[in-house]
C-alpha cells in the first residue's frame, strides 16, 4: 500500500510554527517512503472558519516549499458522504438519536465532577427511541468494554479502557458533523496510512480507532508529536513571539532556514545542526522523534538563517531581498547592482529585513549618523583626512573597488596615518555609521557623485560640531 500521510489544519487563523512543524514531519515521511501527501481543510467550524485563513495556509505551505500531492480537499464540501456514513451507523445500531436537554447534560457534568469522576455522557438515551423530526444529536455508541490500544510511533504502546469514554456527539442538532466523524471518513476514505499529528489530539485517538473499526476499517499508524513550548516552558503562543509562517517571512527569514530549524524541533541526527532539504528526507524518522517538549529558541533561528543567507546564491538572495528594500521606499534598479549589493553585505546580517536596513545607503541618503559613530570619527581631526579624500576622489576617472582602494592607501601614507585613521570617517561620511563592507566596495558600490555630496555633507556636519563647541 502507498504510504499516505496528510496536514490537515482547521482554517481558523494563519499557519503557525507548530502546524508548520507538522506539515514537515509528514511530508518528510511520505518523501522518504515514495508516498503521497494530502492537504485537507478541516473548515466544519463555520462560524471560524475563513477564506482569509484558508490563503494564509495555503501561501504558508507553498513558501515552505511542502508541494502536497493531493488536494486540497474541504470538509465542507463532503457534507453528504459525512451524512451517509452516519446513516449506515445508525441503520446498524451502532450509533443512537439523544435529545437530552442542555441542563440535563449540565447537571450531569456538575454531578460527576462532585464525585471526582471523569465528565461523560452516561448513555441515557442508548435504548431510548427518539423521533428523529424532532431536535437531536446523534451519538456513537463506544464499547462499554475492553480496551483500545494505541501502538504510537513517538510515545509507544498506550491503553485506553472503552468505560472511559463516552458516547461522543457525531452529529450536532444544527445537522453539521462533529471534528472526529469526519476526520475518521476522511481518513479512511482518502487511504491515509500514517496520521502524524500533534500530541493534543492523543485523547481523540481512541474515539476515532473506534469508529473505524464499526466502518470495518483498517486504523493507520498514528504519530502524535510532542508540544513545542516558550522560554518560559508553556505552551508556545503569541506572548512568546510566536509568529505565522507569513510574518517569519516578513521578518526575513528564509524558508530553508525555517524548515530547518523546524525539523531539529524534536528530532536529531547525532550533532548535526544544517540540513538540506534532500538531506532531511534521507534521514528524517518519525520514530525518533523524541517524546519530550522542544522550545523554541528564536537565537537559533536566527543563527541558521545567517548561515543560509552566507552560504546561498547571491543571485536568489537579491530576489528575495528586493521587495524588503522596497518596505523602506528603496527601488533597487535606481543604485548599484543589487547582486553586488548582496555579495558585499552576506556575512553580515542574519535576516533579509536587517540586510535591507544596513544597504539602504547604498541607494538614498540618509538623514542623521550614528551618533555614537560620529561623536567618535567625525571630529575636527578629520576635517583635513575627508577634504583630501574629496580631493583626490573628484579627480578619479577610473572608478573600480582596485582604485579606490589603492587611492584610500595612498592618502593614508601621504598624511602618514594608519588607514583606519582614513578609512573610518570616510566610512562613517559615505555609511552614516562604523560598520559596512570593505571601504573600496562601499565607495565603489555608492558611486562617485553620491560620495562626494555625503562628504561635504560630513564636512558641514564637522564644522557645525566646531562652532557648537
Amino acid at each position: 500500500m502507498t504510504t499516505k500521510t496528510r496536514f490537515a489544519p482547521s482554517p481558523t487563523g494563519y499557519l503557525h510554527v507548530g502546524g508548520a512543524r507538522t506539515a514537515l514531519f509528514s511530508w518528510l515521511h511520505v518523501r522518504k517512503h515514495g508516498g503521497k501527501f494530502v492537504l485537507r481543510i478541516e473548515d466544519t467550524d463555520l462560524e471560524r472558519s475563513t477564506a482569509e485563513s484558508v490563503n494564509a495556509i495555503l501561501e504558508g505551505i507553498t513558501w515552505l516549499g511542502l508541494e502536497y500531492d493531493e488536494g486540497p480537499f474541504y470538509q465542507t464540501q463532503r457534507f453528504d458522504r459525512y451524512n451517509k456514513v452516519i446513516q449506515e451507523l445508525i441503520d446498524q445500531d451502532l450509533a443512537y438519536y439523544c435529545d437530552c436537554p442542555k441542563e440535563r447534560l449540565e447537571s450531569l457534568r456538575e454531578q460527576q465532577m462532585q464525585r471526582k469522576e471523569k465528565p461523560r455522557y452516561d448513555g441515557h438515551c442508548r435504548a431510548r427511541q427518539i423521533d428523529p423530526e424532532k431536535p437531536h444529536v446523534v451519538r456513537f455508541r463506544n464499547p462499554l468494554e475492553g480496551g483500545v490500544v494505541v501502538d504510537d510511533l513517538v510515545r509507544g504502546r498506550v491503553i485506553f479502557r472503552n468505560e472511559e469514554l463516552d458516547d461522543l456527539v457525531i452529529r450536532r442538532t444544527d445537522g453539521s458533523p462533529t471534528y472526529n466523524l469526519t476526520v475518521v471518513v476522511d481518513d479512511s476514505d482518502m487511504e491515509i496510512t500514517h496520521v502524524i499529528r500533534g500530541d493534543d489530539h492523543l485523547n481523540n485517538t481512541p474515539r476515532q480507532i473506534n469508529i473505524l473499526q464499526a466502518l470495518g476499517k483498517t486504523p493507520p499508524r498514528y504519530a502524535h508529536v510532542p508540544m513545542i513550548l516558550g522560554d518560559d516552558g508553556s505552551r508556545l503562543s503569541k506572548r512568546h513571539g510566536a509568529l505565522s509562517v507569513m510574518e517569519y517571512r516578513k521578518q526575513g527569514i528564509l524558508p530553508e532556514a525555517l524548515l530547518n530549524y523546524l525539523v531539529r524541533l524534536g528530532w536529531s541526527h547525532g550533532d548535526q545542526e544544517i540540513f538540506s532539504l534532500d538531506e532531511m528526507i534521507e534521514l528524517f524518522d518519525i520514530e525518533e522523534v523524541n517524546r519530550a517538549a522542544s522550545t523554541f529558541n528564536n537565537d537559533k533561528l536566527l543563527w541558521l538563517n545567517q548561515h543560509y543567507i552566507k552560504h546561498d546564491d547571491p543571485a536568489r538572495i537579491a530576489h528575495l531581498l528586493s521587495p524588503h528594500l522596497g518596505d523602506l521606499d528603496i527601488d533597487p534598479a535606481s543604485g548599484p547592482n543589487l547582486v553586488d549589493v548582496v555579495i558585499a553585505q552576506q556575512e553580515r546580517a542574519r535576516t533579509l529585513v536587517e540586510m535591507a536596513e544596513i544597504s539602504a545607503f547604498f541607494y538614498k541618503d540618509f538623514d542623521a549618523y550614528d551618533e555614537k559613530a560620529a561623536r567618535k570619527h567625525l571630529r575636527p581631526v578629520a576635517r583635513d583626512v575627508l577634504e583630501r579624500v574629496r580631493h583626490v576622489l573628484a579627480e578619479m576617472t577610473v572608478w573600480t573597488p582596485e582604485s579606490l582602494h589603492q587611492a584610500v592607501v595612498d592618502i593614508a601614507e601621504s598624511l602618514e596615518l594608519k588607514l583606519g585613521k582614513v578609512a573610518q570617517p570616510l566610512r562613517v561620511a559615505i555609511a552614516g555609521r562604523a560598520a559596512s563592507p570593505g571601504i573600496d566596495v562601499t565607495l565603489h558600490l555608492v558611486g562617485q557623485q553620491a560620495c562626494l555630496r555625503r562628504i561635504d555633507k560630513a564636512l558641514n556636519y564637522i564644522a557645525q560640531r566646531a562652532t557648537e563647541n
